[in-house]
């Protein structure tokens, strides 16, 4: 089981443990069950910056009005399932604050399980054109960000607080 260490006993923090987790939280600090969905789900594990690698900045400009067409919005994941026949793609159905459920794809699933972002707060872009893969219909894109240590890839769907209304504009 993976565990995070965080908060305090007087904030009533508590959660099941296991050993190596408690060699890595600070004396004191309950464990916390990392797939509680209460809990915001990160990799609590510090990056190796020595190794990180950063894919280098855009240098074309992009003119704001160009940037404004975007439509950034907060959605929740309502549902979350493994697309048959496919080892990297997830079906995410999304309220994006409208009255119809929103399908999209993501090529996820190598860094998450479906029940661990099921009910999370997510950032997508909702005004793409329709792509279908695998036969599905995929209509928009979730936003993660992405970064190597040394030779692996890491990857980190932005989540953000579960107070964050669907259909809630970025801007």
């Amino acid at each position: 089981m993976k565990t995070l260490k965080t908060g305090s006993e007087e904030e009533g923090a508590r959660s099941e443990t296991n050993e190596s987790a408690a060699k890595e939280a600070p004396e004191g600090a309950p464990a916390v069950n990392a797939n509680d969905p209460k809990m915001p789900l990160f990799d609590a594990k510090v990056p190796d910056f020595e190794h990180l690698n950063i894919e280098p900045l855009f240098t074309d400009a992009v003119d704001f009005e160009t940037f404004t067409k975007s439509d950034f919005r907060a959605v929740k994941v309502l549902e979350c399932e493994a697309v048959p026949k496919s080892k990297k793609l997830l079906k995410f159905v999304l309220d994006d604050g409208t009255d119809e459920k929103r399908v999209i794809l993501s090529g996820i699933h190598e860094f998450y399980e479906p029940e661990q972002l099921i009910g999370k707060t997510c950032i997508a872009i909702t005004n793409l054109p329709p792509r279908k893969m695998m036969g599905i219909d995929s209509c928009g894109m979730l936003i993660s960000a992405v970064h190597k240590e040394g030779d692996e890839e890491r990857l980190h769907l932005l989540m953000v607080d579960p107070a964050i209304p669907a259909g809630a504009k970025l801007y």
